[in-house]
């Protein structure tokens, strides 16, 4: 059946709808964090920072043989539980948040272990959230990462792009976040809840006028910020 874009203007006010942002994050030489905090300062979410159970391992010796063994061991049986180090508990309630920012430092090509042990624990609560990455690297790219979060969080909606930023860059990043939060659109997830019919929205891609999907094969569509959307579906189902 022939398919078509076209754009919807939402301008029903309804109930308002959680859209509240976490940040979740972990960091071993505070590359990380250093850009947490950056980005803290340019929007309004919870932080949580994931620790190791075990206190004072020395990654960084022996060429980070500790992180290297950890890393082996989730790929050799990524569904074993017991394949992923041991981290401190955290009690969150994502019911309360429509968006969470991943924040990884890479290791060995993958995500850091202590921050797939969360992701792995929790991956399932986050399902229809917007999933923003941000990773760190010394030099090496990032998809290793970026594949990571899309097996520990299988129904996330992720945004993109990810942010990437060098461990060079750290002191300077502030520039490169705020590009990327008007990349991702991300005023326009948090402000302004409205929702949408699903008669209207079934079987649908969602797109903001900048291009970013939202998400896409929707059945229901539980909520969106107020504003102009680019949706891409069957004509038969707009006419009725």
């Amino acid at each position: 059946m022939k398919r078509l874009l076209f754009a919807v203007v939402l301008t029903l006010t309804v109930m308002t709808l959680p859209a509240r942002t976490l940040i979740v994050y972990y960091s071993y030489t505070n590359n990380v964090e250093r850009i947490v905090r950056e980005l803290s300062t340019r929007i309004e979410a919870d932080v949580v920072k994931i620790e190791p159970a075990e206190k004072g391992l020395d990654y960084a010796a022996d060429n980070y043989a500790i992180g290297s063994a950890q890393i082996a061991a989730i790929r050799a049986n990524p569904d074993n539980a017991d394949s992923y180090p041991p981290i401190d508990s955290v009690n969150i309630d994502f019911t309360q948040y429509s968006t969470v920012i991943v924040g990884a430092p890479l290791w060995w090509g993958n995500m850091a272990a202590p921050l797939q042990t969360f992701l792995f624990q929790h991956g399932q609560e986050m399902a229809d959230k917007n999933i923003g990455l941000i990773v760190s690297s010394a030099s090496s790219g990032i998809s290793g990462v970026e594949s990571d979060a899309r097996r520990l969080i299988p129904e996330g909606r992720f945004l993109s792009p990810s942010l990437w930023i060098r461990s060079s860059q750290t002191s300077g990043a502030g520039p490169m976040i705020d590009n990327w939060l008007q990349a991702i659109d991300y005023k326009n997830l948090t402000t302004g809840i409205a929702s949408l019919s699903p008669e209207t929205s079934a079987g649908y891609t969602i797109y903001t006028l900048s291009g970013v999907r939202l998400m896409s094969g929707v059945s229901e569509l539980p909520a969106l910020s107020a504003g102009l959307y680019i949706i891409n579906g069957k004509k038969s189902a707009v006419s009725r």
